[in-house]
């Protein structure tokens, strides 16, 4: 059972989800509104955080943007808002997934199943001291120092903030290091979601990593994706 956050004012809507989670066992707090939800991830730390965009008092991505600076919740958007443009900004601010309304009730169901699961296998690897690519990383002059266990990351001693699809991404890479990564790949691996325009969001979060870490990195191969260029020196 998890505790699921549900941010939505149309109450149809949050009556309905609110209902078909709680038949999977899910405990549910809902919120009509913005106003309590930031408190209130701070306090309970719920398992998962699904949030509605257009807010009477409030922007759900301008919220979701506040609880990232402290929390690495997991967070589905669900949103009328289905552009494009509002689905790449939203995987920007760090969310897990971007459903659009209108929406079926069971995909969403497997969608926070399949999401849930894949944060439940994460936690269970660290507690049991899973490293996968952690260690000194170089290239050329520079030095990468990559943390999964302590979740942090440094770039010639400076650290390094990354959203959480470009942590899950960068992880990836350096776990393949040296082979060609497809966008489908990152996006089954990382992501386990799929649609129209989604492989545009994969190049969206490369750009933003060669912003943060430098462009020699991660290597485009055209036509086939993408391959993390750092050697490997030694283990942390």
């Amino acid at each position: 059972m998890a505790c699921i956050f549900l941010v939505e004012d149309n109450t149809l809507i949050r009556e309905a989800v609110s209902g078909y989670l709680k038949l999977e066992n899910h405990e549910i707090v809902e919120f009509p509104t913005a106003e309590g939800v930031e408190e209130s991830v701070k306090k309970i730390k719920p398992d998962l955080l699904i949030l509605d965009v257009m807010l009477p008092d409030g922007n759900g991505f301008l919220l979701a943007k506040s609880i990232r600076s402290f929390s690495s919740v997991p967070l589905i958007f669900l949103t009328a808002k289905d552009s494009e443009s509002d689905r790449i900004l939203g995987f920007e601010l760090g969310a897990d997934d971007y459903i659009c309304k209108p929406f079926s009730a069971k995909e969403l169901v497997l969608r926070v199943q399949a999401l849930l699961k894949r944060v439940s296998i994460t936690e269970k690897n660290e507690n049991n001291s899973f490293k996968g690519p952690s260690g000194k990383w170089n290239l050329n002059n520079d030095v990468l120092i990559l943390d999964t266990k302590k979740h942090f990351i440094k770039l010639n001693g400076a650290d390094i903030e990354l959203t959480g699809a470009e942590w899950k991404i960068l992880v990836f890479l350096a776990e393949n290091f040296g082979q060609v990564i497809s966008r489908e790949q990152i996006l089954s691996q990382c992501f386990n979601y799929f649609f129209e325009g989604s492989e545009r969001t994969v190049d969206t979060h490369m750009a933003n990593l060669r912003g943060k870490l430098g462009s020699g990195w991660i290597s485009t191969v055209r036509g086939f994706g993408y391959k993390f260029m750092g050697n490997y020196s030694e283990g942390i």
